[in-house]
């Protein structure tokens, strides 16, 4: 991760399908047998078409956003980002500073920047996500689930993606 590579695709597929099971919302038989209730989110995976195909083995993927901020946005808030490590409180000096600059603001400890926060290694998770994500988004534009959104912040795409949300599944 530290170098920008991902990590290998059965460990995902292990976990999620791990994690679907101790919630009762999977069970040992085909891909049908996916509780009505289970709803959830996946944030990052899969990354890739061949993750996608993976992961509908396990569970029917019914709903994708793609997410499409300018990489220099995201180069910024990330080297604007700050974190208190033993609660895992974020800061960002753009727009969520803390109090004290390099303080925590509820005990007063260091705030440090996470090792896989760096710009170089940013870069490369932006370079692999451009040479993987093509053959992903055409696999789930032809499966009609594919939604895209553009913005800059959270204040600008939340809205939009809420709005989305509540007109496909409510």
């Amino acid at each position: 991760m530290q170098s920008g590579n991902l990590v290998p695709d059965s460990m995902i597929l292990d976990l999620i399908s791990s994690e679907f099971k101790s919630r009762g919302w999977l069970s040992s038989a085909p891909t049908s047998s996916i509780s009505p209730s289970a709803s959830f989110i996946l944030d990052g995976f899969p990354r890739t078409a061949t993750q996608a195909s993976s992961l509908e083995t396990i569970v029917p993927v019914n709903f994708v956003v793609h997410l499409v901020t300018p990489p220099s946005v995201i180069l910024s808030r990330i080297a604007s980002r700050w974190v208190h490590e033993p609660s895992g409180r974020v800061y960002n000096t753009d727009f969520n500073a803390p109090k004290v600059p390099g303080k925590d603001d509820v005990t007063g400890e260091p705030l440090t920047q996470r090792e896989d926060d760096s710009i170089d290694t940013w870069k490369q998770r932006l370079h692999k996500f451009e040479e993987t994500s093509k053959a992903l988004l055409e696999h789930y534009q032809r499966k009609g689930c594919l939604w895209r959104v553009e913005g800059d912040t959270s204040d600008e795409i939340s809205p939009k993606l809420f709005a989305e949300i509540e007109r496909q599944f409510c």
